[in-house]
């Protein structure tokens, strides 16, 4: 198993957690000890008696993490300059398994911005998964979508899982193929 960190934590509150990879949501009780096994974009892969979970980082506080910045954009930002906020939200994205981001692992296929009749925009993302069954995708999904919905002007994310063209090894970036020898 991979891991960034082997920090100990002990839960200060119940936790709403996600179980990896099933995705089935459990609660983590208060006073259970673990271990961050993963800490990127703002969420934690935490190993609690013999199980990965995922905590969503506006839970952090309950293994005694600090919450994220809120994003912020000029009053007056360019498409160009919320579409390099979309990317960024993006590479914040993370599978719990994983260590790397899923602009680089190859999943995200396409992100296209559009401006409303009101001056909001709407963001459209089409991504897939490393294996269709994996029981992580709502979550992925629900992650991409909530981080995409945090960038000022964006009032709604639509995120789409699809399976044509099947991932492989050859979308990721050649950052994560070196890491993980697969170049």
């Amino acid at each position: 198993m991979y891991s960034r960190s082997s920090e100990p934590v002990q839960f200060e509150r119940d936790c709403a957690a996600v179980l990896v990879p099933q995705g089935d949501n459990v609660t983590l009780p208060a006073g259970s000890y673990g271990y961050i096994t993963q800490a990127l974009g703002g969420s934690y892969t935490v190993f609690v008696e013999g199980n990965l979970f995922r905590i969503a980082g506006q839970d952090g506080d309950a293994i005694g993490k600090e919450p994220a910045e809120s994003l912020t954009l000029p009053d007056n930002a360019s498409d160009d300059e919320v579409e390099a906020l979309v990317w960024r939200q993006l590479r914040t994205c993370f599978d719990p398994e994983i260590p790397f981001n899923i602009v680089d692992l190859g999943l995200v296929y396409e992100a296209n911005l559009s401006l409303r009749e009101d001056g909001t925009r709407l963001v459209d993302v089409k991504m897939t998964l490393t294996a269709p069954g994996c029981g992580m995708g709502e979550t992925l999904v629900d992650d991409v979508r909530s981080k995409l919905e945090l960038i000022p002007t964006v009032t709604e994310a639509e995120v789409e899982l699809v399976f044509d063209p099947p991932w492989g090894r050859h979308m990721m970036s050649e950052a994560a193929k070196l890491e993980t020898g697969m170049l």
